[in-house]
């Protein structure tokens, strides 16, 4: 039963989650969002569940602070790469993340940035803030039309696909690579699966929508950014290390590429300087799922899988038996 659990809530935990936790009688242990490592083992002690974010490593170490009564870790997140499963699994404790509820925002923000990068918003903002705009220029932030562009997605999983709607209407063709067909996607927007050479070679936009592994680490690097088209976008709303940033930077600043928009990064919250000084680069601080309703869907899902699991139930999203 959940009544009288205890649950650490790393960071901090929207009402639209803590709520349920409390009404079914869990005892809360918050970190809050400053919370240090040193904080998070202190609570951690004895607790019957964790709930983390993205930004919290659950570690052996961690698992163990916790002891044999934990049970579940609940991810407020659809990736889980700050989780190690192993661990998680040689514990017997079930992890599980939110996937689904936050598809439409992260979608929505992957479209906002690649039309931002695209159209150079943020570099020509910046010029009118600093008062440097001195009128019409015919030649000035030339940036790239969408409309008829060559899109590559890679990664058509939920959040992948739902990108793919809302380009449908600009795109002359969609691209996409993954590791299996998509009947669904290419009968119904018309996308083709192509090999990752062929699409970084052909695409106009480059969207990255895959989950962060070792296998997909610095997916995108030097040799991949020089594939791309020197007009390319290359849009990041899923993870940092799917990109060398370095590599990035350099692209950026030698013209190898038009533009990018990222909303992850390597080792956040650090943001690497090189990125920061790069021309062309549009930057968020990995708000790709901060709307309203994404948030309070995440914060009550995260919920609803740690009480199903504490409850001797089968949580709605398990990652980890």
């Amino acid at each position: 039963m959940a009544e009288h659990a205890t649950v650490l809530v790393c960071r901090h935990l929207l009402p639209a989650g803590s709520d349920l936790l409390r009404d079914a009688g869990c005892e809360l242990r918050e970190g809050g969002l400053d919370a240090t490592r040193e904080r998070l083992l202190e609570l951690a002690s004895g607790c019957d569940a964790i709930v983390a974010d993205p930004s919290v490593p659950v570690d052996a170490a961690l698992l163990d602070t916790a002891g044999p009564s934990l049970r579940v870790v609940a991810n407020f997140a659809v990736g889980y790469d700050n989780v190690d499963l192993e661990a998680c699994r040689e514990r017997g404790v079930a992890v599980t993340n939110t996937p689904g509820v936050l598809t439409n925002a992260t979608a929505e923000l992957a479209l906002a940035l690649t039309v931002a990068a695209a159209r150079r918003t943020s570099e020509a903002e910046a010029e009118l803030r600093a008062e440097r705009w001195t009128g019409w220029d015919p030649a000035a932030y030339l940036g790239l039309e969408l409309t008829g562009a060559t899109f590559g997605v890679i990664g058509l999983g939920r959040i992948g696909t739902r990108y793919a709607e809302l380009i449908r209407p600009l795109a002359g063709e969609i691209l996409y690579a993954a590791r299996s067909p998509k009947p669904e996607a290419e009968r119904e927007l018309g996308a083709r699966k192509a090999e990752l050479p062929e699409l970084l070679e052909r695409a106009d936009v480059v969207s990255l929508h895959a989950p962060a592994s070792a296998d997909t680490h610095h997916l995108i690097g030097a040799d991949e950014l020089d594939a791309m088209p020197s007009h390319a976008v290359l849009v990041n709303t899923a993870r940092g290390p799917l990109v060398d940033s370095s590599a990035l930077a350099a692209a950026l600043a030698s013209g190898a590429i038009g533009a990018a928009g990222l909303d992850v990064y390597e080792d956040e919250p650090g943001v690497p300087a090189e990125l920061l000084g790069a021309p062309r680069c549009v930057l968020l601080p990995h708000i790709g799922s901060a709307t309203r309703t994404a948030r309070d869907a995440m914060a009550s899902l995260a919920a609803r899988n740690a009480l199903a699991v504490l409850a001797g139930e089968e949580p709605p999203n398990r990652v980890v038996r």
